[in-house]
């Protein structure tokens, strides 16, 4: 960890969850030069205050890294920083401010991530870090607060979505389950994530919008094109045919798959076409209309 970066770009998944982010952070994050981080927003509840496990399988407060991170960035973790962190989110950090999210103290919340990200980058000696963390209104105070940040908006049929949130999950972090939504919570929730993602795009923030299912159709050419738009160069050669050598990454938060080493092979989970019930089917179709169609997802099958 002794190799420095000076200049390095923010690249920020949004989307809502169960949407493939964690799934495109860990194949961006094999490309060289890249540092994939997880979802920062939880960090500081999950990784500084809970001291749960990186990526990497250490406990945060562990892991070499990210203890280098801390120290550059802050002079190292504590209780007091992230409970700052996690109240000016509370005040900051809200779904309901966008499209105008103007707060006195947006330039500290948003300056908080800027000196993380910038120290992961010198850490890792990368030139692009990517935080995996969703959430379009921490992308909203990113922007308006100055941060050269270039989202990827990852989006998935709503109905798959809203099968993936009926599923009992175990964290592996506490072996807990991870939470569960219904089909009408889960529609509610796509349609304002992806509206306001939609709506960044208009405020001359760089966006970029990839499927799920387009990315697990042809991975070679919808990373090849995602990483040429980012500036990543269009090598791959983590990845053979439809299989993803994943090593080890150093991610704060995010969903079991952030562990994962080794090869994965690239498959398109499309179970919901027999395990979402028909009557949550119509449900979701109907309520995330139009916008599901404005993105190419069909009232049949997509």
């Amino acid at each position: 960890m002794t190799h420095r970066s000076t200049a390095f770009r923010v690249v920020y998944l949004g989307g809502l969850g169960r949407s493939g982010t964690t799934l495109l952070e860990r194949l961006l994050g094999e490309i060289p030069g890249v540092a994939p981080l997880g979802e920062v927003v939880h960090l500081w509840a999950r990784g500084v205050l809970a001291g749960e496990p990186c990526g990497c399988g250490e406990p945060f407060p562990a892991c070499a890294f990210w203890r280098e991170v801390g120290e550059a960035a802050f002079g190292g973790w504590t209780r007091a920083l992230a409970e700052r962190v996690l109240t000016l989110r509370h005040r900051v950090d809200r779904t309901r401010r966008i499209p105008r999210i103007a707060h006195p103290e947006l330039a500290e919340y948003a300056g908080t991530y800027q000196r993380l990200y910038a120290a992961a980058a010198e850490t890792a000696g990368a030139r692009v870090v990517i935080d995996s963390g969703k959430h379009a209104s921490l992308a909203f105070c990113l922007a308006a607060a100055g941060v050269d940040v270039h989202v990827v908006h990852v989006v998935r049929d709503p109905r798959a979505v809203a099968h993936s949130w009926r599923k009992t999950v175990e964290r592996p972090e506490d072996g807990r389950p991870m939470t569960r939504w219904g089909p009408a919570r889960t529609a509610a929730h796509w349609t304002a994530q992806n509206l306001a993602l939609d709506l960044l795009a208009t405020r001359g923030v760089p966006v970029t919008r990839l499927r799920y299912e387009d990315l697990l159709a042809d991975p070679a050419a919808a990373l090849a094109t995602l990483a040429d738009i980012l500036g990543l160069g269009t090598a791959l050669p983590f990845l053979t045919g439809t299989t993803a050598h994943l090593t080890t990454a150093h991610t704060a938060s995010g969903n079991p798959m952030r562990f994962t080493v080794g090869p994965v092979e690239l498959r398109r989970d499309d179970s919901w076409h027999s395990g979402l019930p028909r009557h949550h089917r119509h449900l979701v179709t109907a309520l995330t209309w139009p916008l599901r169609s404005r993105y190419g997802y069909g009232e049949a099958a997509a």
